[in-house]
């Protein structure tokens, strides 16, 4: 605890620090709350699209074996040419959001590969862009995280440090005036008896 003037003025800053510490403390513990109830929800929603991605993957190999030409289809025919992001806001926190993807389809002969190429390479399409919506959610889950572990360490150093420190600072301030009040009065007392005997014996010496 640091040293402090046991003076009114330190003793009016420490009143009004209080009053300011009491003033945030309910706004900070309100974005904590909020904090990680958005990082649930985004965190349920990445792990619903995982959840679609494993099942449209576990869908597309049945549906390529159905056709015996497992090996037509390559991965590499479909990559991604550009991600779509916009941004939006939590909290003051500026998360990124997914609004889609373009894609590059590799060149393949029409004469030398299946119908159903096409097809395959749609769905293709589809799984990877799952894939880079999870990551975003992911990206999203990372930044509001770092701003609750922010939030928490300042929601503590108000509740366990600044304000106990604040009150305890007020209180040995107000007991030490209290304490110089009663001494000022006893002083005081001292003074006036002192100076009615002073008062007294000179009125006695001069009869």
């Amino acid at each position: 605890m640091a040293k402090i003037k046991l003076t009114k003025n330190e003793q009016k800053v420490q009143k009004d620090a209080l009053k300011m510490y009491n003033r945030y403390l309910p706004t900070l513990v309100l974005k904590k709350q909020q904090l990680q109830t958005e990082i649930r929800t985004i965190d349920q929603k990445a792990r619903e699209v995982r959840a679609a991605r494993a099942a449209l993957e576990k869908e597309f190999d049945a549906w390529i074996a159905v056709f015996g030409e497992e090996e037509a289809f390559k991965p590499e025919m479909v990559t991604v040419k550009n991600i779509k992001k916009g941004w939006g806001n939590i909290a003051g926190v500026a998360i990124p959001i997914y609004e889609g993807a373009d894609f590059s389809r590799g060149d393949y002969d029409l004469y030398e590969t299946p119908l159903w190429i096409d097809m395959a390479a749609d769905r293709m399409e589809k799984a990877l862009s799952l894939d880079l919506e999870a990551e975003v959610l992911d990206e999203q889950v990372r930044l509001l995280s770092k701003e609750l572990r922010t939030t928490t360490q300042r929601v503590n150093l108000f509740e366990k440090v600044k304000i106990p420190e604040t009150k305890a600072n007020i209180k040995k301030i107000s007991v030490y005036l209290g304490d110089e009040q009663v001494a000022a009065v006893v002083r005081s007392k001292i003074s006036k008896k002192k100076l009615q005997t002073k008062i007294d014996e000179e009125q006695e010496a001069g009869k």
